[in-house]
């Protein structure tokens, strides 16, 4: 899988956790954990995007 691609996948996950997100957060009885995981998922991978593409433009 080309860098490229790989972002891009990187980048679709990372918008479906936010989706994700925010569905969860519109419950009433959403438990803590469940949007700490979420908000940390993203984090790694919003973390992975960005080094991929610092690593891209060197």
């Amino acid at each position: 899988m080309s860098i490229d691609a790989h972002l891009a996948t990187l980048e679709k996950k990372h918008g479906e956790l936010e989706a994700e997100l925010r569905t969860v957060q519109a419950r009433p009885s959403v438990q803590d954990e469940m949007i700490v995981d979420i908000k940390r998922r993203k984090l790694r991978l919003k973390d992975e995007i960005k080094r991929l593409k610092a690593d891209t433009q060197h």
